[in-house]
């Protein structure tokens, strides 16, 4: 209906293995029938200046009657709008994020390897392998990917405790004070993209094409 000069739209890297390759060729179809040349990347936020390991999916595409000035030969069959999404920021360790005392302390029954794992998963240490998505954070290296459900959860390596709200808003580039409303900070971190991470997408689709239409 809208008809927009350019879609940016966001899925998980899921959308790229096996059987679910068939719904990006469905994407396609529907981009093209509706009139735009679509193309998609998979991008890693920890690379364009957010401190999180999280990968996802961009389809971006371009409306048909603005796209001649911007066509290139991608390969032998197909010519698309030129598009570089060369963002390599560097990395930024979890330990330079802000720590403040807020993070509540872990209370639930797996909290005895805190003690016993150095940093990583808890599975490494659980009898049963279990616990896979609980894990204390290293200090040196980018925070993993912060996650909505209550089954996987981020420990600081200081002291057993949750991260912080403060911790996460920075990990997920929030605003420290921003207003999450009747959400949980950690469910709406957890689904959504990062705000840097789309500030960095928007800027590059800015000045290499909507800058010049």
């Amino acid at each position: 209906e809208l008809q927009p000069k350019v879609v940016v739209a966001e899925n998980v890297k899921g959308l790229l293995l096996g059987e679910a390759k068939s719904y990006v060729r469905q994407i396609y179809r529907e981009f093209d029938l509706a009139g735009y040349y679509c193309q998609h990347w998979l991008l890693d936020a920890s690379k364009m200046g957010v401190p999180q390991r999280r990968e996802r999916v961009f389809f971006i595409a371009m409306r048909k009657d603005l796209a001649e000035p911007f066509m290139e030969q991608v390969d032998m069959f197909t010519v698309l709008p030129k598009l570089k999404l060369e963002i390599n920021e560097p990395e930024i360790p979890f330990k330079d994020i802000k720590h403040n005392d807020e993070g509540k302390e872990c209370t639930w029954e797996g909290k005895w390897m805190w003690d016993k794992i150095q940093f990583g998963s808890y599975s490494k240490v659980h009898p049963k392998k279990q616990y896979f998505g609980a894990i204390k954070v290293n200090p040196n290296d980018v925070c993993p990917t912060v996650v909505s459900n209550t089954g996987s959860e981020l420990f600081d390596y200081r002291e057993n405790k949750h991260l912080s709200k403060q911790q996460l808003c920075q990990i997920g580039s929030y605003p420290l004070d921003y207003n999450f409303g009747i959400l949980q900070f950690k469910y709406l971190i957890g689904m959504s993209v990062p705000p840097v991470m789309t500030a960095q997408i928007a800027k590059q689709v800015y000045e290499q094409w909507l800058s010049k239409i």
